[in-house]
């Protein structure tokens, strides 16, 4: 880079991370995760605004490369966090209110968006038909297990009852989301050689039985618990970064390797180092992941939608939210959680928020997606993020009324009516 594109790109990234925490803030002012407000961020410095003259003059053509760069190692980030959260034992105690609910939340919302796929492939006429009908059930099923942790963390419910079954439920959506968007990749093939994508099945091998217990052995030896330390985080930081690199070799996108990854991090004696990996890396994708809005906001253009497209973006929120929250209330009820409950689980469920932004990410650059219907699926993924919030007023659950100790959630979370 020259000196006049590296002084664009630092002008670039100031300007991005004054917007994204600017948007951020007032978001949570407003009680609305800081997501929506980095998300909105994005969109705003893309084309939608001034028939994209604003975009093309701030982000120049030579520059956008470089933040590409910067915001897939955001994203690779994100998504070993992602791993890192996700708990083997979170299903214990409510399993099958769990299960229900989990299979309710995915299994609706994907046959509905099966029907979708049909009803929007006239207007956009994908190359793969059959993979687009899969991904847009996929699109319109996915949880943000991340944005959910940090809304029931606000709202007082993560030690709750309910809480519990919601973080274990998007888990479980999480993992076979990313199991299915793993499938999807491999059906469009590895740069056309289809053949690389059988060596994920190796790769996955060596994780369990090589990486795993290495990664033990190293973090948490012998019997005594894991000490956090700069070290520790370095080599996880490589271990993820090289993880990302060999599936995106692989043809398999680098979000799967650095998931896997932090799936891999041992939990047993490691909460302190977990939360020490958690902690440093969430402040490295707090300034990276800005980026990223930007970079998906490139493709967002809310100008030219017109009536036609209206109508597109009204079905999709129908069946995203109709899907995602009567599939889970349904799933929950059929346990005999109470209504109340169920409800407050089925608005938790429907939370999109960043984890949605990176399946359309990864449909957009698959060719699954044009610019139209990714930009409406980006609206979709924030309005349902938004909703989330109001929806738990609405439920009775929040700081005003929910205990944080989970002892009365739990009893009337048994109380069928």
């Amino acid at each position: 880079m020259n000196s006049h594109q590296l002084q664009i790109l630092f002008l670039d990234l100031a300007i991005i991370l004054v917007m994204a925490r600017g948007l951020g803030h007032l978001a949570s002012r407003i009680r609305q995760p800081p997501v929506v407000g980095e998300i909105l961020a994005g969109v705003l410095l893309g084309p939608t605004l001034f028939d994209g003259v604003l975009s093309e003059t701030l982000f120049p053509d030579d520059v956008r490369p470089v933040l590409s760069g910067v915001a897939n190692l955001g994203v690779a980030l994100f998504m070993f966090v992602v791993g890192l959260e996700i708990e083997g034992n979170l299903m214990k105690g409510h399993g099958r209110t769990t299960v229900a609910a989990a299979v309710g939340s995915t299994a609706v919302p994907f046959l509905l968006g099966i029907g979708l796929a049909f009803a929007l492939m006239p207007g956009h006429d994908p190359a793969d038909r059959g993979t687009f009908v899969v991904f847009i059930g996929l699109a319109v099923s996915v949880t943000a297990f991340p944005v959910l942790a940090r809304i029931l963390a606000e709202r007082g419910l993560t030690r709750t009852a309910i809480g519990g079954i919601a973080l274990a439920a998007a888990a479980f959506v999480d993992v076979v989301a990313w199991a299915a968007l793993a499938a999807v990749n491999a059906s469009v093939g590895a740069a056309g050689d289809h053949r690389l994508v059988l060596l994920t099945v190796p790769y996955l091998a060596a994780m369990l039985f090589v990486v795993r217990p290495l990664l033990r052995r190293v973090l948490a030896p012998g019997d005594k618990a894991a000490e956090p330390g700069p070290l520790k985080f370095a080599v996880v930081l490589v271990g993820a970064l090289l993880s990302a690199a060999a599936t995106e070799a692989m043809g398999m996108h680098h979000i799967f390797g650095a998931f896997l990854f932090g799936l891999m991090v041992p939990r047993e004696r490691a909460q302190a180092l977990r939360a020490d990996l958690h902690d440093r890396t969430t402040h490295l994708t707090s300034v990276l992941l800005p980026v990223y809005f930007v970079v998906a906001g490139f493709q967002v253009d809310l100008g030219g939608i017109g009536l036609g497209g209206l109508r597109e973006l009204s079905l999709i929120l129908l069946v995203a939210i109709a899907g995602k929250f009567g599939g889970t209330y349904l799933g929950a009820r059929a346990t005999k959680l109470a209504p109340r409950p169920s409800a407050t689980l089925a608005a938790l469920m429907n939370t999109r928020g960043l984890t949605e932004l990176v399946i359309l990410g990864v449909g957009l650059q698959l060719g699954l997606l044009d610019d139209s219907l990714y930009s409406l699926m980006v609206v979709m993924a924030v309005v349902t993020t938004v909703m989330t919030g109001p929806l738990l007023s609405l439920a009775g659950s929040g700081r005003s009324g929910t205990p944080a100790d989970g002892t009365a959630p739990r009893e009337r979370i048994s109380a069928a009516p």
